[in-house]
């Protein structure tokens, strides 16, 4: 079984036994996705004693956790894992049943091709990034904080990675040149410029991501295609969908 979900930002009541009970009939072979935002990995410096105990609960339950990365996570913790083969694909083993989906690779899980791509512009940006070293840093902050103005500070609650490099792009193509460009799902955080438009019209700016993404949209053959980012459970049309707290089953 396959089943999908959207950002979770460290929140993962939705897994326990009450609000998904299906669990109860799955094993470490069956698996269930969550469409970034992860948030597991997010503090500053070491694993905390708060993730440490999401993380092994995770680990506890009778399935196989599997995430792509959004915008909201700790790149440089979370590229620091060892790069692993799996299923077909790179990933980063979280825990042994908590794996991270690396952008750009294509799953073999169930009998079913998933091409995984995470990443996102951030919008509560607004008051811009901030750099702890700036000289100026507390006075910024202070005066954002009283005008209740978005801000991220680097390499805090902000990475530069949350966009994707060239490099990552192009081995997406490469992998999905080499499943002549057919897979059965796409898994991404956010979604092409044109899906984006019919989300939110003008409110949502294209951006190196999302023009990838309709480049993929455009060239790929796909059964489903998944995201997050959004916040909002959503069937755009008939092969895109948009999640959030709900936990589909696909396979």
């Amino acid at each position: 079984m396959i089943y999908i979900t959207g950002d979770c930002h460290q929140d993962f009541k939705r897994f326990n036994t009450r609000i998904f009970p299906e669990q109860k009939e799955m094993t470490k072979e069956d698996y269930v996705i969550i469409c970034g935002d992860f948030g597991g990995i997010w503090n500053k410096g070491e694993e905390s004693k708060e993730e440490k105990h999401l993380l092994d609960w995770l680990e506890s339950k009778s399935f196989t956790t599997l995430f792509v990365d959004g915008n909201h996570e700790n790149f440089d913790r979370l590229y620091d894992y060892p790069v692993e083969e799996w299923k077909g694909g790179k990933v980063h083993k979280i825990r042994p049943s908590v794996i991270h989906l690396m952008r750009g690779q294509v799953f073999e899980i169930d009998g079913k091709n998933i091409f995984a791509f995470g990443g996102a512009s951030s919008h509560d940006i607004d008051g811009g990034i901030l750099e702890p070293e700036d000289p100026y840093y507390k006075q910024k902050k202070k005066k954002l904080d009283k005008r209740w103005c978005p801000y991220r500070i680097n390499h805090v609650s902000w990475w530069q990675q949350e966009l994707p490099s060239e490099e990552e792009m192009e081995e997406g193509r490469r992998n999905l040149a080499a499943h002549d460009n057919t897979v059965d799902f796409v898994v991404t955080h956010c979604c092409a410029s044109s899906t984006q438009t019919l989300l939110g019209g003008s409110m949502y700016t294209p951006d190196i991501e999302t023009a990838y993404l309709e480049e993929i949209r455009q060239k790929v053959k796909f059964k489903k295609w998944f995201f997050g980012h959004y916040h909002d459970n959503r069937n755009v049309n008939a092969e895109e969908i948009l999640l959030y707290e709900q936990i589909i089953r696909i396979s």
